[in-house]
């Protein structure tokens, strides 16, 4: 493996883009980067009282946005992955902003949760340090959420996502950008109030070395080391020496700090109170910085996936043991529904590569429900999918999962509103008919069924012996033409 491959960070402060090249030494997977680019957009800064983007600000994002797609215009969908952040998640009106930003970008975006952000920074950084077997506690201060992790080698343990950041609060207590004792107070209790209820958990999991990943951590050890405040890395009391001398300046720009870089400087009150916060309630002292984060996390996570290592295949397998999955039936669904849906589309393999993994993991998660109740236990799939912590699948991956386990049974007509284009109702359609198929749980020879597909009319052809023998099946597929026929589709049961 000698490959490009590039991640698209979009935070809540600034843009990332980078491309690295990844090499196989002898088994080991390492990414070498070959170029970077950084526009600083300060997307939270854009949110307003109603929470939604402003026009201004969203205007500017896409114009970066395109830069950054005419730099990847030569390459593969699958060489490419962008992810969003906090912003992106909180924003209301991001459902009208995200069809334009992956038009400017020219790839899908993928709007990341929390944990999920913390584990892709816990990736990025372990990849970036050397190897240790000590624990390790990973604090990124973003534009707008801050993560907390702790986790040995590469393999996080403990993971969460507080809703605090650079950004917002510099904007919410140093709005005009005066520093003054009271503002920096409240600022700091602010974030210990948020930090407090995660910090005995911390704590008690303990670590030996603490490292700070984002742009604030390397602008706090930069400017405390420059200073003078710091003989290495961010200490307590180069941050007590930091806040007194902006206090006593007024603002960033008048206390003239050395090392300091210009884009910091409306964002840095903020981050300092956020620091300070988390070295009281966690009771540090000092703590290192480091390279990778996010970023170099997705290039890695990527790479996995590229080399049959996804992430979200051990997610799958670990919730089919938590919900304690019957993996004979999901095996039995899962492999008649993907051989119908290569009959069905059959287009070039990689054009719907994804649709077709999600597929496969719907089919081996959409009974995870019956641990809650049988009666409608698709509801509950659908909604354990889309809510849990799904290490490795994005928003949109679960939101998909979930329309297929919500469709694999009952009323069709619930989901017009959620599926966005033809090729979801074909998988749909395989994974119901699936499912049908093997309602008894019993091994089937071969399928006794051919479907083809041609616009919105669907002909299901069967074996007339076979069905005479299993008449339950027989009604149920005959049930189909009415649920098909509410949604826009005609469907035909013939017999041979």
């Amino acid at each position: 493996m000698n490959q490009l491959l590039a991640a698209v960070d979009l935070g809540s402060n600034s843009f990332r883009l980078v491309i690295g090249r990844v090499v196989d030494e002898g088994g080991t997977i390492q990414i070498y980067p070959v170029d970077r680019l950084k526009e600083t957009v300060r997307l939270a800064a854009g949110l307003q009282a109603d929470k939604t983007l402003d026009s201004s600000t969203t205007d500017f994002a896409l114009q970066v946005l395109s830069r950054f797609g005419e730099r990847l215009r030569s390459f593969h969908p699958e060489r490419v992955r962008a992810v969003a952040t906090n912003t992106f998640r909180v924003a209301r009106n991001v459902s009208e902003f995200l069809p334009l930003a992956e038009e400017a970008l020219g790839f899908p975006i993928e709007v990341i949760a929390g944990r999920e952000e913390a584990r892709l920074i816990f990736s990025g950084v372990s990849h970036s340090l050397p190897p240790s077997p000590a624990k390790r506690l990973v604090v990124d201060i973003g534009g707008g959420s801050t993560e907390f992790i702790v986790g040995r080698r590469f393999e996080p343990e403990l993971m969460e996502s507080l809703y605090m950041g650079c950004v917002s609060f510099s904007r919410a207590y140093f709005p005009d950008g005066i520093i003054d004792a009271h503002a920096m107070k409240q600022a700091e209790m602010a974030a210990r109030r948020e930090i407090e209820v995660i910090a005995k958990q911390y704590r008690k999991a303990g670590w030996q070395e603490a490292y700070g990943s984002s742009g604030t951590s390397k602008a706090l050890g930069a400017i405390l080391t420059e200073s003078g405040f710091s003989e290495s890395g961010i200490t307590r009391r180069g941050m007590d020496k930091l806040k007194d001398k902006l206090i006593k300046a007024g603002t960033v720009e008048r206390a003239q700090l050395a090392g300091i870089k210009p884009d910091r400087i409306s964002v840095l009150p903020g981050g300092l109170a956020i620091m300070s916060a988390i070295f009281d309630e966690l009771g540090l002292d000092v703590m290192r910085t480091a390279d990778g984060a996010l970023r170099v996390g997705v290039l890695y996570d990527l790479a996995g996936r590229d080399a049959s290592l996804d992430k979200r295949d051990d997610t799958v397998r670990q919730f089919m043991s938590r919900y304690k999955v019957d993996r004979a039936q999901a095996t039995r669904v899962r492999q008649t529904a993907l051989e119908l849906f290569k009959q069905l589309v059959p287009m070039p393999a990689d054009e719907h590569q994804e649709l077709t993994r999600v597929l496969g993991w719907a089919a081996e998660l959409h009974e995870i429900g019956l641990s809650i109740a049988h009666n409608t236990y698709h509801r509950h799939s659908a909604y354990i999918l889309e809510h849990a912590d799904m290490p490795g699948f994005s928003r949109q991956d679960q939101a998909l999962l979930a329309l297929l386990a919500l469709g694999h049974q009952g009323k069709l007509a619930k989901l017009q509103h959620l599926v966005n284009h033809h090729e979801q109702w074909i998988a749909i359609l395989c994974l119901r008919l699936a499912a049908i198929l093997y309602r008894r749980r019993e091994d089937i020879t071969a399928p006794p069924v051919k479907v083809s597909v041609k616009g919105s009319s669907i002909i299901v052809k069967t074996d007339a012996a076979w069905m005479s023998a299993h008449p339950l099946t027989d009604f149920t597929l005959r049930a189909e033409e009415s649920e098909w026929r509410k949604v826009g589709f005609t469907f035909e049961l013939l017999e041979l």
